[in-house]
This record gives structure tokens, C-alpha cells and sequence, in this order.
């Protein structure tokens, strides 16, 4: 009977996901020697060699590929039995790692973050700020627990297997002008196809905002917008937008109350939104993430966005 170690096993995962021993190390927070090393006293108990080499790297063997495959078996059957166990004693505690988008970390996790530490402050939770694309493989993996990450009309994110997507939110996609600007007078619905002219602000290039404000014009104005500024961070974008020096379209969420430095309107030609889903691994969720998603939820209803209807897979 073969021996394995199930930590070695999520060096073998890891590894199967992301490609390179130093792409591991990186993740896991480990040299990459060490990496190899694990790899290594992985073989011997296995009885098979798993990497061979491919240029300046190495590759997964045949061997290598039917074990990782069953190393997703049994890494998700060890995780639904830790979360059973934890059930059955009836004591939430534990680890939770949340991701999310700044908006999503700031308004949502944080909130959620805070509630926990008042009602159940034996569940340690680790908040990190994400876009989607990066976090899924340590979703995957097991290195975070939830992320919420964002998609906008017209632009659907991937659903990869083995993951499960809640709807936490929809949210109207709002212009943001300049107070100044000739087109924020009248106090009405602005036209995307009116700011062909204007310098536009939007996220990194490859985000699903970047994507959306691009696209957007595309559709609805028939142009390639002037998009000179980029920033993942909102503040950035709105402090472009204050001074003039750009114009933008952002989601409610990332909006402030009260600013006469801004004109916020609708879009005339349509009305667009964002949805915010938390993404979390389709496995028995232990107690400890159970009671930080219903925080999650909860807080998404005191800011009164809630979903107009449920989405999951």
C-alpha cells in the first residue's frame, strides 16, 4: 500500500495549475528548491518518477498527469471531511481568505470582516485584494476561500469546473463627468456617442472594466475611445475625473454620496449594469466560510444592491 502525503499532493496540484516550480513557490510562499525537493520525496513514495525534464524546465510524466488528477480527488475529499468534522463539533472556528476586488474588499469584505470579529471572533479571516482572473487558481487550489469578482453586461466571465458562482449583486453602470462639463448642465442622461471626444479613464488593461468601458463605446458610440488613463484603483479614476482630465464609466458601488466636484448620470442610450459574485469551491463549505458568506450576504442587503434574482452553478 503507497503512503502520500497530502501536502506533497498540493505541491503536485499546484504544479499541474500553474506550469513552472517557480510559479509554486511563489504561491505557496516556499523556494523553489524546496518545491522540488517536495516533488521529489513525493516520487519515492510513489514509486514513480512525475516531472521529467523539457527545455530549462521540467514537465509532468505520464504518471505525474493520473496523479495529479487524483490529487484533486483527494484533496477536495480531505477538505469535505475537515469541513464535516468541524460541523459535527457544533464550534465555528478556522481560517477564511476572502478576496475580491477593491470596491467588492471595501464595501462588502471588510464590512463582513468586521461583523465577524464582534459575533465570532474565534474565525480568523485574511482579506486580499484580487482581480477574478488572479485569484481563481488559488481558488482552485485552496489557497483562498471565496473571491468576489465582477462581469458586466455584455461582457460574461468564464465559469471554470469545479467552482461555484453566487450573484451577490447588480448595480446600475453610471457616467462620470467632471462637474464642470458641458454635457453635466442639464442633469439628465448623458449619451456615450456625445463623448467621442472626450479623454476616458478605466481600469488595467485585460480587467473586465477595461473590457466593458472599451466595448461600450464601440456599441453604443461607433468609436475607439481616447482611454489614456489606466487604474485598477476607483479613487485614482474619480480624482482624473475631478480635476478634469478625464471622463469615465463606473459602477454605483464605487461612487461617492455627496460630491459637487462630480456629475453622475445616467447612460441615454441604454441602461447597463455590473453583477458582483462570490466564487467559491463546489465542496461542503466548513462552518467557519458558511457563517462569513452569510455576513457577506447580509451586508450586501444593509447597502440595499441585492440581487434581482439568484444565480448559482
Amino acid at each position: 500500500m503507497i503512503a502520500i502525503d497530502l501536502r506533497r499532493l498540493r505541491f503536485l496540484r499546484e504544479f499541474e495549475e500553474r506550469g513552472t516550480l517557480a510559479a509554486v513557490a511563489a504561491a505557496l510562499g516556499y523556494s523553489p528548491s524546496t518545491v522540488s525537493q517536495q516533488l521529489t520525496l513525493l516520487e519515492r513514495e510513489v514509486g514513480a518518477p512525475l516531472l521529467t525534464k523539457a527545455g530549462r524546465g521540467v514537465r509532468l510524466t505520464d504518471a505525474g498527469r493520473l496523479l495529479a488528477q487524483h490529487a484533486r480527488v483527494m484533496l477536495s475529499a480531505a477538505e469535505a471531511a475537515a469541513a464535516d468534522l468541524a460541523a459535527l463539533s457544533g464550534d465555528i472556528r478556522g481560517t477564511v481568505r476572502a478576496g475580491g476586488l477593491q470596491s467588492a474588499a471595501r464595501r462588502l469584505l471588510v464590512p463582513a470582516l468586521v461583523r465577524l470579529r464582534a459575533d465570532h471572533p474565534q474565525i480568523r479571516v485574511e482579506i486580499f485584494e484580487l482581480e477574478l482572473e488572479q485569484a481563481l487558481p488559488s481558488l482552485r487550489l485552496g489557497a483562498v476561500d471565496v473571491v468576489i469578482g465582477d462581469e458586466y453586461d455584455g461582457h460574461p466571465r468564464p465559469r471554470p469546473a469545479g467552482l461555484r458562482f453566487t450573484l451577490l449583486l447588480e448595480e446600475p453602470l453610471k457616467i462620470v463627468l467632471p462637474a464642470a462639463h458641458p454635457l453635466a448642465r442639464t442633469g439628465g442622461p448623458v449619451a456615450v456617442t456625445d463623448l467621442r471626444s472626450d479623454i476616458w479613464a478605466a481600469s488595467a488593461e485585460g480587467t473586465g472594466h477595461h473590457a466593458m468601458v472599451v466595448g461600450t463605446c464601440r456599441a453604443l458610440g461607433g468609436y475607439e475611445p481616447d482611454l489614456r488613463h489606466r487604474a485598477s484603483d476607483a479613487d485614482v479614476q474619480l480624482e482624473l475625473v475631478r480635476t478634469g482630465a478625464a471622463v469615465s464609466l463606473m459602477p454605483a458601488l464605487t461612487l461617492p454620496g455627496d460630491d459637487p466636484t462630480l456629475a453622475i448620470r445616467d447612460i441615454a442610450e441604454t441602461a447597463l449594469k455590473r453583477r458582483l459574485v462570490a466564487a467559491t469551491r463546489d465542496t461542503p463549505a466548513a462552518p467557519a466560510l458558511t457563517t462569513f458568506l452569510a455576513a457577506l450576504t447580509d451586508q450586501v442587503h444593509r447597502i440595499g444592491l441585492g440581487p434581482s434574482a439568484s444565480a448559482e452553478r
